[in-house]
C-alpha cells in the first residue's frame, strides 16, 4: 500500500499562506474571519513569530483582539494580517501586510510600546502571569512580494 506522508505543518502552513496572499489572493478568501481590506496591492508583509504554548492558545489570540487587531485596522497603509500556530516549534506566526514598507515604517516606536503594553497587560490577565510578556517576540522580519 502506497501512503503518502504529509508534509510537516510548520512548512506547509506558512509556505501556503505565502503562496496565497503573495500570489494575489485576499485574505478573505484564503480564511474565513480574517483582517483584510480586499483588492489593495501588497507592497511588503510583516514577520512575526512568538513564543505560544499549546495551552495557551486561546489566550493569545484574546489578548491580540483586545489590542494589536483594532489598533492595527487604524493604521493607514494596513492591508489585513493572518495568524497561524505552528504545533512543532509552540510558535504564534503573524504575517501583516502593508501597502508600503514606508507606511509600516512611519509608525512611531512609541505608539508601538504602547499597544504592545496593552497585548501583554492582556495576555498577563488571561495566563496568570503575574509579570513580563507571556509571549515573548521569537523572529521578526519582512517579506517582499514578487
Amino acid at each position: 500500500m502506497h501512503r503518502l506522508w504529509p508534509l510537516p505543518l510548520r512548512v506547509l502552513g506558512p509556505c501556503l499562506a505565502l503562496v496565497l496572499l503573495l500570489g494575489g489572493l485576499s485574505e478573505t478568501e484564503v480564511r474565513a474571519g480574517a483582517d483584510s481590506q480586499v483588492g489593495d496591492p501588497v507592497a511588503v508583509v510583516e514577520h512575526l513569530r512568538l513564543q505560544v504554548p499549546q495551552g495557551s492558545r486561546e489566550h493569545w489570540m484574546v489578548a491580540e483582539r483586545g489590542s494589536w487587531k483594532p489598533w492595527l485596522k487604524q493604521q493607514p497603509g494596513f492591508l489585513g494580517r493572518d495568524l497561524f500556530w505552528d504545533p512543532a516549534t509552540e510558535e504564534g506566526v503573524l504575517l501583516i501586510r502593508w501597502s508600503s514598507r514606508e507606511a509600516w515604517k512611519s509608525i512611531s516606536t512609541a505608539e508601538v510600546e504602547t499597544v504592545q503594553e496593552r497585548f501583554e497587560t492582556l495576555a498577563r490577565e488571561q495566563t496568570g502571569q503575574p509579570q513580563g510578556n507571556p509571549f515573548p517576540l521569537v523572529f521578526e522580519g519582512e517579506l517582499l512580494p514578487q
